[in-house]
C-alpha cells in the first residue's frame, strides 16, 4: 500500500494493475490484532461506489502492506464497523429506488423502497 497522500493509497488487484483509491476511514480490531483500511476506486460513481477492505501493516517510511481479509469473522466485523460508521455519518445505506428524495429525509424500507410518498 502506498500513501499517496494522507486519504489515498495504490492498491494493486490480482490482475497487477495499479488502481488509485480514496481511503474511507481506518479502524483498529481489538478482537483481531489487526489494523484496517476501508477504501474505493476514485472516480467511483457516487451513488454505486464498491467499498473494499484490507488489513494493513504499517513500516517505517509511512507506507504500508495491504493484506487480504480472509476470514468470514472478519468480513461480518468489518460489515458491522462499516454500518456503525454509516449510521454515524448519516447515510442511507439501503438507498431510495422509489422516489428521489434526499437521503437524510427519506423512509426507505430495508429492500430500498420508499415510503416517503406514502404520507
Amino acid at each position: 500500500m502506498e500513501n499517496e497522500n494522507n486519504n489515498r493509497l495504490t492498491f494493486i488487484d490480482e490482475n497487477g494493475n495499479e488502481i488509485l483509491c480514496e481511503i474511507l476511514f481506518t479502524f483498529e480490531s481489538e478482537e483481531f490484532k489487526k489494523n484496517y483500511v476501508l477504501f474505493y476506486p476514485v472516480g467511483s460513481d457516487e451513488e454505486e461506489i464498491e467499498i473494499m477492505a484490507a488489513s494493513y501493516v504499517d513500516d517505517e517510511n509511512g507506507e504500508g502492506e495491504l493484506t487480504a481479509v480472509e476470514t468470514e469473522e472478519e468480513w461480518a466485523m468489518i460489515e458491522r464497523v462499516l454500518q456503525q460508521f454509516e449510521e454515524e455519518q448519516g447515510y442511507n445505506r439501503r438507498g431510495c429506488e422509489d422516489c428521489d428524495c434526499e437521503d437524510d429525509d427519506c423512509e426507505a424500507d430495508e429492500d430500498g423502497h420508499c415510503h416517503c410518498s406514502d404520507k
